[in-house]
């Protein structure tokens, strides 16, 4: 019997926790052992400076077409998460009855459990294995939310997490009752979509739109606008590398990442060098960007899990350069750089890939089989046929 299976979201907007499970929600509803379908909170998101619409967004419309059956309340997601008591009565109904048919329910997070603690508290909350999909190692910024965490796994209403990388599921550990059924599986990427550059028409195409010359050194930092991922500090380390290299360009893209953001038009403003820095926003041609760029930075301060611009950057040839925060290292040991938080000691390190390129891109395309998204679903599949088989023999 085909297993049913239900995935709450906050809502669906840029980043790349929704990417990831999209890509696994897609590929496991493509196998055919198992449908999925989507819950999302909200219709319509208001973050990092930038209003999106749950339609409008890439994820999205993978999903639709992949035949996933997708059910949108009506509340916005905003940057604090939603509360237990502001879902409305029908919301409930509607969440209890998607709940109802499935075997297994997924929450995008912790955020969404605040649903599931308002269905509880109304009686309404149907007996079924829940599990959290954990993508963060710092859980003390997911605000309230780490206590609905807390409160689900005490009472029983979850099940099991399951988290993208190691630093994850230890950061909390601290926060679960002893004896929780926690796994990790560790984050993986189309390597058909994220490719190395094949067609070099497209990519001087490219190139040529963005204002970047044929063989200009690009730098990319592919993050939304927040303090965790510390755009001002690949400014800082742009500003360094710039002075001493007056051909090289540095692509921004991301929510927020725009001149009409005013607080990344601030840090623009402190730039130096700003006729080669590429404010881009949000874009849907991601792995086309990547294959332009010879390096793929992250200066994260905190929060990071297993950051997927690394793994999808590398895929394409790019070289991941990136601070030490969650497993960053640990994902690109062996064909990557890892530096302090230092402005100077980051534009050092760029160079230092520049100096080898060659070397240094061999190496990111030799690992291109091992960050494949294939183990990935492979294990999120099993991870949901041993949550519902727990549910038959309770019954």
């Amino acid at each position: 019997m085909t297993l049913r299976v239900l995935s709450l979201y906050e809502g669906f907007f840029a980043g790349g926790a929704r990417i990831l499970h999209s890509d696994v929600v897609a590929g496991l509803h493509a196998g055919g052992e198992q449908s999925h379908a989507v819950l999302s909170l909200s219709a319509q998101a208001h973050r990092d400076a930038t209003v999106q619409f749950a339609h409008d967004d890439p994820r999205y419309r993978r999903l639709a077409a992949a035949g996933v059956e997708i059910t949108a309340l009506g509340g916005t997601a905003g940057a604090d998460p939603m509360h237990p008591s502001s879902f409305r009565e029908l919301d409930l109904h509607r969440a209890a009855d998607a709940v109802a048919q499935a075997d297994v329910v997924l929450s995008l997070k912790e955020q969404p459990l605040g649903l599931l603690l308002a269905l509880r508290a109304h009686g309404m909350m149907p007996s079924v294995p829940v599990a959290a999909c954990l993508h963060r190692s710092d859980p003390t910024h997911s605000g309230p939310a780490l206590g609905w965490l807390r409160e689900a796994a005490e009472t029983g209403l979850l099940t099991a997490t399951i988290s993208c990388a190691r630093s994850t599921d230890e950061a909390y550990a601290q926060h679960l009752p002893f004896g929780l059924d926690r796994r990790v599986v560790p984050n993986g990427i189309d390597i058909d979509v994220f490719r190395p550059n094949a067609d070099d028409v497209a990519s001087a195409a490219l190139r040529a739109s963005l204002g970047i010359p044929l063989d200009a050194p690009v730098v990319l930092l592919a993050a939304r606008f927040d303090a965790m991922k510390d755009p001002g500090l690949f400014l800082d380390a742009a500003a360094r590398h710039a002075a001493a290299r007056p051909d090289a360009h540095y692509v921004l893209c991301g929510a927020g990442m725009t001149q009409d953001n005013a607080g990344f038009a601030s840090l623009m403003d402190a730039a130096t060098s700003a006729d080669r820095v590429h404010a881009l926003g949000i874009r849907s041609d991601m792995a086309a960007l990547y294959r332009i760029a010879d390096i793929v930075a992250l200066t994260s301060a905190f929060g990071e899990a297993s950051p997927l611009c690394l793994l999808e950057g590398a895929a394409s040839g790019a070289t991941p350069v990136t601070t030490d925060v969650g497993d960053a290292a640990r994902s690109v040991e062996g064909f990557g750089l890892v530096t302090p938080r230092d402005p100077d000691a980051i534009a050092a390190a760029w160079e230092a890939v520049l100096h080898d390129r060659a070397g240094y891109r061999e190496a990111a395309l030799a690992a291109r089989p091992s960050l494949s998204r294939g183990r990935m679903v492979d294990e999120y599949r099993l991870a949901i046929q041993s949550l519902a088989e727990r549910r038959r023999l309770a019954a």
